[in-house]
């Protein structure tokens, strides 16, 4: 009977061990698991947000709640903005390709922010005042960056399905790359919109301008690589013309 007992609390030790065990590093199970614990921290701002809105659990938003909450909207759907441009150079430096399979989430992610953002303004700044938001655009220029801004993100946000990817084609990737010039503007309107206290809006730039200057050298030496095999494959008598098979 002790053995019997010994072996069955074995096989459920086992169990649960194989249950509950760490998917391995890079796998499908652990990028699976990494996308579950993503959804809860993406939404913790809100969160946070909406507690201090309603002035729940003792959270707060200060003397002026519609600004704080479009204050910090909208700086958090730059910092998943600028979180989703980091994945591609991350991925680079790290060989961490599964990295990639985050890229949507946090990208969709963005513009939930800044789309609320923009919904806070329309709706508690302006009351629905669409007459005073034509004016706004037109005669205050960092509304009019974070507008083009938020336009340019609206077809990424749309066509981010694989569906899409497939009716597309190559043109999807061209289309996506409206993202760093939706990013540009994001920050460069965040840095218009402070006036005075710019330090927060400066780092903002200088990540972003970090970022920038990644994908531009990788470019860089992916197409000299590219450039010293297709120089590899001509033949040294053929005065530079192709080397046939």
């Amino acid at each position: 009977m002790a053995t019997r007992s010994r072996s069955l609390t074995c096989t459920r030790a086992w169990i649960c061990a194989e249950t509950f065990s760490m998917p391995a590093f890079g796998s499908k199970g652990f990028t699976r698991l990494i996308k579950t614990l993503l959804w809860p921290l993406c939404l913790a701002p809100l969160l946070w947000l909406g507690l201090g809105a309603f002035e729940l659990l003792g959270f707060n938003l200060g003397a002026n709640p519609v600004e704080k909450l479009l204050h910090e909207l909208g700086k958090w759907g730059l910092k998943f903005l600028l979180l989703t441009l980091a994945i591609t150079p991350l991925r680079y430096w790290t060989g961490w390709h599964w990295l990639v399979t985050f890229r949507r989430l946090l990208g969709l992610f963005a513009f939930f922010y800044l789309f609320l953002h923009f919904l806070v303004y329309i709706v508690l700044d302006r009351y629905l005042d669409f007459s005073g938001l034509l004016e706004d655009i037109v005669e205050r220029p960092y509304i009019t960056l974070g507008m083009t801004g938020l336009l340019l993100l609206l077809p990424l946000a749309l066509t981010s399905t694989r569906g899409w990817m497939r009716r597309l084609g190559r043109r999807w990737k061209k289309l996506h790359r409206l993202v760093y010039a939706s990013a540009i503007l994001g920050v460069w309107h965040f840095y218009w919109q402070v006036k005075l206290d710019t330090l927060e809006a400066t780092v903002y730039a200088l990540i972003l301008a970090a970022l920038l200057l990644a994908r531009i050298v990788h470019s860089r030496r992916k197409a000299a690589r590219i450039q010293v095999r297709s120089e590899t494959l001509l033949p040294e008598d053929s005065g530079g013309a192709p080397l046939r098979r």
